[in-house]
């Protein structure tokens, strides 16, 4: 089951991400966790913390499974 990360804007970068979801505590984790554990971004592999998402972008990795919302 995903879920839900509300995110400010239209964009955030995976790594970001990952931090706002509690899965790594600082950039250089985020760095180390997708060099050994490339996440999925739609399906797709990305290995890259800058990649930008949207809401609706979901994301999977280590277990994880997260889903993009818009901030209300």
């Amino acid at each position: 089951m995903s879920e839900d990360v509300p995110i400010r804007g239209e964009t955030i970068r995976l790594g970001q991400l990952l931090k706002l979801a509690g899965i790594v505590s600082s950039g250089s984790e985020a760095r180390e966790l997708l060099a050994t554990e490339p996440a999925l971004v739609n399906g797709e592999p990305e290995g890259r913390r800058g990649r930008q998402l949207h809401p609706g972008d979901e994301v999977s990795l280590g277990g994880h499974d997260l889903r993009l919302t818009a901030e209300s």
